[in-house]
Order: structure tokens, then C-alpha cells, then sequence
């Protein structure tokens, strides 16, 4: 069935992230389309005139769908900020059609980033894989990402032979056992939100930012600590990268996400 999403739309640029860093069962590219599993079922996303084709597309796989492809940014108000934006003018337009692909679930975020504190992404992808296949639930090809209730059970040492290390395991089964509805950060600021999330142990304000980034979308959120973000602001812009946090208000997510992926792909 197709979804119908704003124009223009490209879906190879948008799902780029789950290929370029190596395989990503949980959101996994498969000829030409992407599969997520979603309730014990596997989805199959792919490009269709007009949208995405999606199979099966219902009224529980619609939201995740719509979540995963990234339909909260707002792009339309984005473009025409850009327009006149130096280094943005000129990159947005060969991205055009770049929906930046988000989280759908709170802990799969927390996790991942967990996963990729000061590591290649291509590390963090590697292990962040043999995770999900020991501990999530496999699909036709693709496998759903474990539960906050199964981690919850784990050992750690059974995440560091996976290829943790011993502290980040602790981070992760950590945050599974935390008394903290993830859910309800949705309702509170991006403020509260980072307040909230740097109380537990092993989330620092870069994964806390990039949560409220590919997570809950917030406009206004810039990870200035990320190492890629700092690497485009000096490159780009010649300039600190929280001057560029201020001069890129109130699009600072979606700059962002088209700096990144631009300095991959164009």
C-alpha cells in the first residue's frame, strides 16, 4: 500500500545512514527496500511514485513507518530558511528530498548512541548488530530491536562478549533497569528533557542532544559535541561550532543532519 509522503522525497538519500556504516539488521536494506520488524511482523519500505510503498502497511505499522521516514521535520519552512543561508543555499537543493530517518522507539535511541560514544560508527554498528541478533527477535531477514525488558535481564558480561566494553555494558543494562518512563520525555522540554537523561549514569549531553535530534525531532536541537558536527563547523563555516549552533536557530536539527550528509554524499 502506499504512503503518501510531502515532495520532494528521495528514499535512497533518506535511508542512506542504515547502508553507508554497515548492516543494520533492525533496520535493514534488502534490495532496494528497507525492513523493520514491528509487532512480530516484517515491513518491507520502498521507493513508489509519490511516497512509499509499504507492506503491511496498517494502522500499527503505519506510525512506526511514519516515525522511522522521518515525517515530523518539518522541510517545506527548512528550504526557504536555507535559501539564503550561506553553505546551506548551495548544499540543500542537492539534497533535496532528504527526510533525515528517526528512532522510533526511546531505548533502540538511548542504545544506539550508547553503542557509538567515542568509537567509529562502523564499530558501533558491528557490535550494536550482534546485540540485536542475541537479544532482539528475528523476522523474515530482519530482526526487531530487543526490549528494554530483555536487556533488563541480561548480564552485562554477556554484552561484553559481544564486544562492549565493560562500562558501556553497564550503561546499557543500566538504562533498561532505570525507573524512567522514556515514553513521557516526549511531553517535557528539550531543557528537561537533557536534564533528565544526563542524571543516568553513562548518558552525557551528546547522547542527550542527539536524542532529542533522531528521536523526538526537536528543531532546535544541535549536538555540538559530536565530533562530525565540529568537524563541518570548522570545514564549512570556519567558525565554533556553538557560533554556528547560534547563527543556524531554529533549524539547528535539520542543518545538522544536512550538514553531515552532505560532506558523505555530495
Amino acid at each position: 500500500m502506499l504512503l503518501r509522503l510531502p515532495e520532494p522525497y528521495d528514499f535512497d538519500v533518506s535511508t542512506e545512514r542504515f547502508r553507508v556504516f554497515g548492516a543494520d539488521v533492525a533496520n535493514l536494506w534488502h534490495e532496494g527496500g528497507l525492513h523493520r520488524v514491528v509487532d512480530g511482523r516484517e515491513v518491507r519500505i520502498e521507493a513508489a511514485p509519490g511516497g512509499v510503498d509499504v507492506a503491511p502497511l496498517d494502522d500499527r505499522t503505519r506510525p512506526v513507518v511514519e516515525k522511522l521516514l522521518g515525517l515530523e521535520f518539518d522541510l517545506p519552512r527548512f528550504y526557504a530558511w536555507a535559501a539564503d543561508r550561506p553553505v546551506l543555499a548551495e548544499l540543500v537543493p542537492r539534497l533535496a528530498g532528504f527526510r533525515p530517518p528517526l528512532a522510533p522507539d526511546p531505548f533502540e535511541s538511548l542504545v544506539t548512541s550508547i553503542t557509538a560514544q567515542q568509537v567509529s560508527l562502523f564499530a558501533a554498528f558491528a557490535i550494536r548488530t550482534r546485540m540485536i541478533e542475541r537479544f532482539g527477535e528475528r523476522g523474515e531477514l530482519a530482526y526487531s530491536f530487543p526490549t528494554r525488558e530483555r536487556i533488563a535481564a541480561a548480564r552485562e558480561a554477556e554484552l561484553v562478549a559481544l564486544g562492549f566494553s565493560r562500562r558501556k555494558a553497564e550503561y546499557v543494562v543500566g538504562l533498561a533497569r532505570e525507573e524512567i518512563d522514556l515514553e513521557a520525555l516526549a511531553m517535557l522540554d528539550d531543557d528537561e528533557v537533557r536534564a533528565r537523561l544526563t542524571a543516568i549514569r553513562g548518558l552525557g549531553p551528546w547522547t542527550a542532544d542527539w536524542f532529542l535530534a533522531r528521536h523526538l525531532a526537536r528543531p532546535r536541537a544541535w549536538p555540538a559535541g559530536d565530533l562530525g558536527v565540529r568537524k563541518a563547523a570548522q570545514l564549512l563555516y570556519g567558525l565554533d561550532v556553538h557560533e554556528l549552533g547560534r547563527r543556524l536557530d531554529p533549524f539547528q536539527n535539520l542543518s545538522a543532519h544536512y550538514l553531515l550528509t552532505g560532506m558523505r554524499v555530495t
